[in-house]
Formats: C-alpha cells, sequence, structure tokens
C-alpha cells in the first residue's frame, strides 16, 4: 500500500460510474487519500479547453472513497487546474492526477478531442505525473481491467516520472479474462463512417450531426492504439505535450519564410 494523494477527473460528469470505480479501486487497492474535482454534466470532447472568459464555481459534494470532492461548472481542465489549487489551498500536496475511467475509449486522433486527455495533460503541465484511463464503450460496463490497469500503474511507478508525457490506458469494453493483454502503442488514425451528416433542414439553416461507426481496419499493426482495442487488447501510450513536428524543422530552414 501506498502513501499517496491522487486527483481524480473526468469529462462524463461526477455521476458517472468510471469515475466512481476508479475512485473505489485506487483508494482500496493503492490505499491512496483519493481527492476529486469533476464537471457536474457530460464535458466529452471539450479537449484541453479552459475557461478564460466568465468564472468557474466549484462546491463541495460527498463522494464514496474520496476524502474531499468539488463539483466545478469548468471543463476537464478547469477541474484538474481548480481541484489542485483549492486542495493546496487546505495544504493538501497531490503525487497523481488520474482521469476517468471515460466511457469510450480515447485513442488515435480521438486524443485530440478528448476533455479525458486534456484534463491528464493539465496535469502534467502542472508538472503532476498523469494518466488518463478508458473503456471501449460510451455504454461501458467491464471496469475492472481498466482499473487493474490503473492500479498496476501505480503501484509499479510510485508516481515518480518525468511529468512532460501522460500516460494513456484504453481497454476494450469486455470481461478481463476475455481480453488478450496489453500493447504499448503510438498513436493512430481513427476514422468513422459517416462522421459528420445532414440530419434537417429548417428553412434556411442546416443542422448537422456528428455520430458514425469507427472505421475497421485490416492491414495495420497492433502497434498502433486503435489497432490494439480492435483485436481486444488493451492499449497504454505514452502522450507528450511536446506539439512541434521536429522534422519539419529543416524545411523552414530550406524554404526561409521571413528571411
Amino acid at each position: 500500500m501506498l502513501s499517496m494523494n491522487i486527483l481524480i477527473s473526468n469529462d462524463d460528469g461526477i455521476e458517472a460510474q468510471g469515475i466512481q470505480e476508479l475512485a473505489k479501486a485506487l483508494h482500496e487497492r493503492v490505499g491512496a487519500d483519493i481527492f476529486v474535482c469533476a464537471p457536474l454534466g457530460q464535458r466529452s470532447a471539450a479537449s484541453h479547453s479552459i475557461t478564460m472568459r466568465g468564472e468557474v464555481t466549484v462546491e463541495p459534494i460527498e463522494f464514496e472513497h474520496a476524502e474531499m470532492a468539488l463539483v466545478a461548472s469548468g471543463t476537464p481542465a478547469d477541474c484538474v487546474v481548480v481541484g489542485l489549487r483549492a486542495f493546496e489551498s487546505k495544504g493538501i500536496q497531490m503525487d497523481m492526477v488520474f482521469s476517468g475511467i471515460n466511457h469510450g475509449s480515447n485513442v488515435g486522433t480521438d486524443t485530440i478531442y478528448s476533455g479525458t486527455v486534456g484534463a491528464a495533460m493539465e496535469g502534467s503541465l502542472q508538472k503532476i505525473p498523469s494518466v488518463a484511463v478508458s473503456v471501449d464503450s460510451h455504454h461501458a460496463t467491464h471496469f475492472e481491467y481498466a482499473c487493474d490497469l490503473a492500479v498496476e500503474t501505480v503501484m509499479k511507478t510510485g508516481g515518480k516520472w518525468d511529468s512532460d508525457f501522460v500516460l494513456n490506458i484504453n481497454t476494450p469494453d469486455l470481461p478481463k479474462e476475455e481480453i488478450k493483454g496489453v500493447k504499448y502503442t503510438v498513436v493512430g488514425e481513427r476514422e468513422y463512417d459517416n462522421d459528420i451528416r445532414l440530419v434537417r433542414t429548417e428553412g434556411v439553416k442546416s443542422i448537422y450531426k456528428y455520430g458514425g461507426a469507427p472505421v475497421v481496419y485490416t492491414d495495420k499493426p497492433d502497434t498502433i492504439d486503435v489497432i490494439a482495442i480492435q483485436e481486444n487488447y488493451a492499449s497504454i501510450t505514452p502522450l507528450h505535450v511536446d506539439l512541434t513536428a521536429h522534422r519539419a524543422l529543416p524545411l523552414l530552414e530550406q524554404w526561409r519564410i521571413g528571411k
């Protein structure tokens, strides 16, 4: 058992089953003191957005397995930074940040849009080792393996690594005995059939809606996060906050824009 403080947030809202399962696992199986700051309601696809205009309101709430919990009006990233500051004001410093467990995977290019990943990235920017955890169904019912990997991450790392990267854990929504194992992966493409469609018109207005089913790939290796999940493996991908396309720097020297 480890003596540490863990902040948990998510993007599905404080009443979602996933965040409750994660808090229980990290408290009971790691022995960590759990602190929660999560959105009042659904904030999926909020990415790493923060509330630059307006205010973020937080208030205490009862939350099983947590020492203290706050519900916030802001985005997932808001919840992390505001939660850290609120608990710091009470003399409580966090050792790790967890985001999840999300209902729905966050793999491939979906990581760009993910509020779950955005919250973990905010933890990284605040110099705290951070983890995003997701299960591959918006109607997830199997959180056991995701909890196992979250617990194992804490126990094997001690929450000690260079905080400039985030661990992004995704598991199939299957009983853990049906999951083939874990793949350490890179970010791949995530495409959808009919990803945005016209649903109706109202006079001169056209109304569109996102949706569609994920494309099933047949010619890509399972070292890619999307394929690992598709093939019923769990996926762990390190995500870096450095967005620089380093291989393009020589092109800038070649193009000499502004020189």
